[in-house]
Order: C-alpha cells, then structure tokens, then sequence
C-alpha cells in the first residue's frame, strides 16, 4: 500500500522548463527516489515511468467507471485513479477491484475515514492532500496502510 501525499501548489515556470527541459537529445537526469509498488506495478527508483489515469465517472456508478477504467488501460494507463467522496463511493471499490487488473488509487479529500475504509475494500494506493487534513490523520492512514 502506499500513501501519497501532494502539494497542489503551481511549479514556478523555470521549474516547469526544466522538469521538461531537452539536454543534447536525452531527458533531464531523473532524481533519485525508492522504488515502490502500487498493485503490481514498479515505480520510483529505476523503474520506467508510467501513465496513470483519472476516472471523470461517479464511482458508485460501478458500471460507468468500470467501463471507463477500461477505455483508460486501452490508451495505456498502467494506474488509474479515481474521487471517493463519499463511503457509497468507497463501498464501490469491491465490486470495480473484481472487474479491472489495473492497480487503483483513491483519491480523498478531507475525511481520513474514507481512505481507512477504502484500504479495508482493498484499494492500492491512496493519495491524499495534507492539507485537507490533520496530521494525526495522516499517520493514522499511514499506519494502516503498512
């Protein structure tokens, strides 16, 4: 399981230019970073980048975003991420695990109980913005993501 905590603050142009920046031929040198897994696939460290995904569906629609999960691994998403917003949302999880083979992040925001539960429904990763929440939240999910 692994946690993921962002920063929606906006990169500084130069940032922009150089995260993207063209050196004779080859990309700008990757950072140094430790590998870890969400569902079956590797990222971090040395491992390839790969594309992930977002659901624009209501999860609880189970059939709409298992149908867009599906549209998103055809156009190459190796994760695919989706909103819980609500515990109907979360309890959608189950049902979308047993009809995709993508790893799925969820996305929450603002109540630690819905990441809680949506690690109980087997999700593989969360992401959450620390901001929306307090610390001890936080460590709360991190712990029972171990």
């Amino acid at each position: 399981m692994v946690v993921e905590s962002v920063y929606l603050g906006q990169a500084s142009f130069p940032q922009r230019i150089k995260a993207w920046s063209i050196f004779k031929g080859s990309l700008v040198k990757r950072r140094k970073s430790q590998e870890v897994r969400v569902g079956k696939v590797k990222i971090g460290a040395g491992a390839p980048v790969v594309v992930q995904g977002m659901t624009k569906t209501h999860t609880e629609d189970t059939a709409a975003t298992i149908e867009q999960i599906r549209k998103l691994t055809r156009a190459g998403a190796k994760i695919v991420r989706m909103a819980l917003p609500t515990m109907r949302a979360v309890r959608a999880l189950s049902q979308i695990k047993k009809e995709v083979d993508v790893p799925l992040v969820a996305d929450i925001h603002f109540n630690h109980r819905l990441a809680l539960e949506a690690i109980e429904e087997g999700v593989d990763k969360i992401r959450i913005n620390p901001g929306n929440m307090e610390k001890k939240k936080i460590i709360e999910i991190a712990k029972r993501a171990k």
